[in-house]
């Protein structure tokens, strides 16, 4: 699959379709889309809350994601669809894999705005339940899930992505390892995900999201 280069200008860290907008005198992320969870909207324009949201905390602090704006999309633990909708605002088709019914029954809610949004109430240790759902190829394999075997998670959907996509995973410590050492946990997943990619990048997400990593890498 051939991507499109970014035609966003001075921000280029950031997809098509986010910018940097003022709420109440403050400067944040935001996309266009209907309000999801309370968020300040103006001018159509919903403000992207980056202590909610590991993906809004990593565009804020200016960390290549891989995302361009129409991307394809497959992310792991939508949840009730916070993160994902900002996703789905700017994306092109957007899967949405959550394995809890409560928050899914949200996140259902969320994509009846939004037709490019994909719920699947799926679990994203096991791919082989949505593989015949989800298209190859996708540009971004986002992951959000907290669960043991984050590595391993990211390793098994490496087959719905493009050669050159991106892999954007946020690895939460205490669902590996409850008392061990975070960075000696963050080595280990780290290692697993190198298995099937090059890693581009971490970086701890402290303090809005405590004890968690974020991965980028590039399929090997």
């Amino acid at each position: 699959m051939s991507r499109r280069p970014r035609t966003d200008g001075g921000d280029g860290h950031l997809p098509d379709g986010v910018e940097p907008r003022t709420f109440d005198g403050d400067q944040r992320l935001a996309t266009r889309g209907e309000p999801v969870y309370g968020e300040p909207v103006q001018d159509g324009w919903r403000a992207w809350d980056p202590g909610r949201s590991k993906l809004g905390a990593l565009l804020g602090r200016g960390v290549e994601t891989g995302f361009t704006g129409d991307d394809t999309v497959l992310y792991l633990g939508a949840a009730s669809g916070t993160t994902v909708s900002h996703v789905a605002d700017f994306a092109g088709p957007t899967y949405a894999v959550e394995f809890a019914p409560r928050p899914a029954r949200d996140l259902v809610r969320v994509a009846e705005s939004r037709p490019n949004l994909f719920p699947l109430l799926k679990d994203a240790r096991r791919p082989e339940t949505y593989a015949h759902v989800v298209e190859s190829g996708v540009d971004v394999l986002f992951q959000d899930v907290a669960t043991r075997g984050q590595g391993d998670v990211a390793c098994r959907n490496r087959q719905f992505l493009a050669d050159d996509g991106w892999l954007v995973a946020t690895i939460k410590a205490r669902s590996e390892d409850v008392t061990g050492p975070t960075e000696v946990t963050f080595g280990h997943v780290v290692e697993t995900i190198e298995a099937e990619y090059e890693v581009v990048t971490t970086e701890r997400m402290d303090p809005l999201h405590e004890d968690h990593l974020a991965v980028v890498a590039r399929p090997r």
